[in-house]
């Protein structure tokens, strides 16, 4: 859909680079491309940057929030409507309200639900059956802004990091072909969030992986779900450290070939990465590295 104008976009990292694509491939034509620098010393391709520099699209690397409003104080641009996703750099009020229209966000939950950091990981880890995406304008509080629009998304119950934000990203792109016309034209009026209790999610640490086996079973088969991608789930079996990558809840200790006792519960251990580096079954890992 080809716009009457053009838009400023705000993003770094592959969600960023996902939408961009997605935008462009849509007929979305952008002023200028806002990211992060590349990182000092690193050779390899940074997706955003790429994208910008093949379709000859301005782009500019504050290394971060003051720069950015340093950037905007001196460059005047344009377009009257920024979109931010992923992005990773606080944006004041001076950058945003260098937007007639404001600066658009794309955040992957139902807001006010996990507001913050990392929603995705926080809808995996509390086990709840939806979450969505909303579209919100930017303002000086952390994910407070008023919404263009919202639309649920059922979690299947498989669902794990890779595949829930990859589902989101597509519901994400969606609505944003969609709404950011209807909004630019003034069809398409925001309004202030729900006032149900807000929830809050934060930065996942690399301690978070550590499997504390004083967790419900089922709370930890959420974890390794969750925190596939990063920072993994650990553990010490037979005194050898591994990576758990699969797991269900078992019934009993027997209901199943590695299966270890929680606080309460008992969890199967289906597939993990062995101190070698190789991914195996729980059956293999008991076979190979069981002492007996």
């Amino acid at each position: 859909m080809k716009l009457s104008s053009t838009i400023i976009f705000f993003g770094s990292g592959p969600v960023a680079a996902s939408t961009l694509r997605a935008l462009h491939a849509a007929g979305f034509v952008f002023e200028a491309i806002i990211t992060k620098p590349r990182a000092e010393g690193f050779r390899g391709d940074v997706p955003v940057i790429a994208l910008a520099e093949s379709w000859q699209t301005p782009y500019l690397t504050p290394k971060n929030k003051a720069e950015l409003s340093e950037l905007f104080a001196k460059q005047r641009f344009t377009s009257p409507l920024g979109l931010v996703v992923d992005y990773g750099i606080i944006i004041n009020q001076d950058v945003i309200d260098a937007f007639t229209k404001g600066i658009l966000n794309s955040h992957f939950s139902l807001l006010p639900e996990w507001r913050g950091a990392d929603p995705i990981t926080f809808a995996l880890l509390s086990g709840q059956p939806t979450t969505g995406v909303s579209l919100m304008l930017i303002n000086s509080k952390m994910d407070e802004g008023p919404l263009l629009d919202q639309q649920p998304y059922t979690i299947p119950e498989n669902a794990t990091i890779g595949s829930l934000t990859q589902a989101l990203i597509e519901l994400s792109n969606t609505l944003l072909i969609a709404d950011i016309p209807q909004y630019l034209s003034g069809k398409l009026k925001p309004h202030p969030q729900s006032t149900a209790q807000p929830t809050f999610s934060r930065k996942i640490t690399k301690e978070d992986g550590s499997i504390d086996w004083h967790k419900p079973a089922v709370t930890i088969e959420r974890e390794v779900r969750a925190y596939q991608g990063w920072p993994k789930s650990y553990t010490s079996l037979f005194g050898h450290q591994v990576i758990v990558t699969r797991a269900r809840v078992a019934r009993t200790q027997e209901d199943g070939a590695l299966v270890v006792a929680c606080q309460p519960g008992y969890l199967e251990i289906l597939e993990l990465i062995a101190p070698s580096g190789r991914k195996m079954s729980g059956d293999a890992f008991l076979r190979g590295y069981r002492k007996v």
